[in-house]
């Protein structure tokens, strides 16, 4: 069966598992080698078990322990062209591990079917993925986006688990600690995506086939699980679907995520 996890969300590290018993991928690996060896073991997932490493962008709370990592258990890393040119530029590819680019079409690894699309955000060329499981179940992750653009919707539709980001919450971000600049930047076409522009556009997702939810990259400092849920539902109850009816919907933890199988 088709099992997604959320290993490490929000913004000290993001990571998530999409497989089955046998392997899979990880999209992203923003936290050290050793804390995301230890959290895939403790789920019962073999490291060298895993077929690649996607990286959505080169921020350092989604490669973190890229270089590490991909080289103990000689794991290929496929990301985007930019992405690429910026982790070898830092230092992040050694040539100890595989690299591959990847340009917006779909590529097939071990029977996992990976595409990935264009997000809006302040780094080099980000992108989300969508993943079409051995058994035809899909899942897909899209967090670190300033907007939901056309192509964004259009990729998470006809999904079956989607993994996308709740931010921040407005007021608390206005109000908030970070400096004026910073607050600018999270609000930006090219920053975050609040609780309300995410549960704006659940609705979308959800009637074309979307039946899990994990809202993720909370922001530690300008958010509350409480509010990014309450957002989401209150947005999709609007829209005459309920919860635990029409979908099931969690708020990723900032580490220990729960296995999702579906």
């Amino acid at each position: 069966m088709a099992r997604v996890c959320q290993l490490f969300s929000g913004s000290s590290g993001n990571s998530t598992f999409i497989g089955n018993s046998d392997g899979g991928i990880l999209v992203d690996a923003g936290v050290s080698a050793k804390r995301l060896s230890a959290a895939l073991t403790e789920r019962g997932i073999d490291p060298e078990s895993l077929s690649g490493v996607f990286v959505t962008h080169e921020h350092g709370d989604h490669i973190a322990g890229v270089r590490v990592f991909c080289s103990k258990y000689n794991i290929p890393l496929f990301a985007t062209r930019g992405t690429l040119e910026i982790l070898e530029r830092d230092g992040h590819i050694n040539g100890k591990f595989k690299t591959v680019e990847l340009d917006y079409g779909e590529i097939e690894l071990d029977g996992y079917k990976i595409k990935n699309f264009r997000t809006s955000h302040d780094s080099a060329e980000s992108c989300g993925y969508k993943v079409e499981l051995p058994d035809g179940r899909k899942a897909a992750v899209c967090t670190d986006l300033g907007f939901v653009s056309e192509e964004v919707k259009k990729a998470l539709c006809k999904t079956d688990l989607l993994v996308f980001e709740s931010n921040h919450d407005i007021d608390m971000l206005k109000t908030g600690i970070y400096p004026y600049s910073l607050k600018q930047r999270i609000m930006s076409p090219i920053g975050h995506l609040s609780n309300d522009a995410c549960a704006d556009a659940l609705p979308l997702f959800v009637k074309n086939g979307v039946t899990r939810i994990i809202l993720s990259h909370l922001s530690e400092h300008n958010n509350l699980p409480i509010y990014a849920k309450k957002a989401a539902v209150s947005s999709l109850l609007c829209e005459n679907m309920r919860e635990g009816t029409d979908y099931l919907l969690t708020v990723a933890k900032k580490q220990d995520g729960e296995m999702t199988v579906f």
